[in-house]
């Protein structure tokens, strides 16, 4: 695993916009489509809106998402929605090739569909993760059990609302070509230092691609680690 340290959620965002394209680049000279798993969160939205104004090859990218919590379509809070005001609606990406949960179901009925969406399209060229300040990535919580060799998962006591959630597992999201971590602000130093230290009790801990996996991290996030 590679650790880039930069000076701030902006250079976060813009590094991850340069990867991203890279990445869709490579995968279409070498496999006719771009398969991404987008991420929500702050800086996730800032990357999306830089990618909008930057050129690719649209028409061959398809478009997933890593988790989603189990609210009405149209509301605000999906990570959906982010995306498409920040990307999907702004660029030529062809509708049928967006794939979103469909968390509105309630999470095990969600979870059983999007499953069939998935299982026949892995590995994912690229994976896009963020992390929160309790050291979980997408909906996957410390202290949850999911079932073993499962794609998608149910999620339905999630410390932060909605309680109600459908993830990409561990598995799934380990399932692709490259592996890409947007973090930063301060309050992520306890968990990152946490995660170097090399204890395996964080789930952002668990998530291993073995092909390529890269850390973007900013310096307020980074400061005081005491891992070298």
């Amino acid at each position: 695993m590679e650790w880039t340290i930069l000076d701030d959620a902006e250079a976060v965002a813009r590094t991850a916009r340069d990867r991203i394209l890279e990445a869709a680049r490579q995968a279409v000279a070498d496999r006719g489509c771009f398969k991404l798993v987008l991420a929500g969160g702050r800086t996730p939205a800032l990357t999306y809106r830089l990618l909008a104004e930057s050129s690719a090859d649209w028409q061959k990218w398809h478009i997933y998402f890593g988790d989603e919590r189990c609210l009405p379509a149209d509301h605000p809070d999906r990570n959906s929605l982010m995306a498409k005001r920040a990307l999907t609606s702004k660029v030529p990406i062809p509708p049928g090739q967006i794939y979103p949960i469909p968390a509105e179901l309630g999470s095990e009925p969600g979870a059983a569909a999007y499953t069939a969406t998935i299982e026949e399209v892995l590995p994912f060229d690229m994976v896009l993760l963020g992390m929160g300040e309790d050291g979980h990535t997408a909906s996957l919580f410390p202290g949850h059990l999911h079932p073993e060799n499962e794609l998608v998962v149910p999620v339905r006591d999630a410390p932060k609302p909605p309680p109600e959630r459908i993830s990409l597992s561990k598995e799934a999201l380990g399932r692709c070509h490259s592996l890409l971590f947007l973090i930063t602000g301060e309050s992520k130093q306890d968990a990152v230092n946490h995660w170097r230290s090399g204890k395996q009790t964080l789930p952002v801990a668990t998530i291993r691609c073995p092909v390529e996996c890269e850390v973007l991290i900013d310096s307020p996030a980074f400061e005081g680690n005491r891992v070298v």
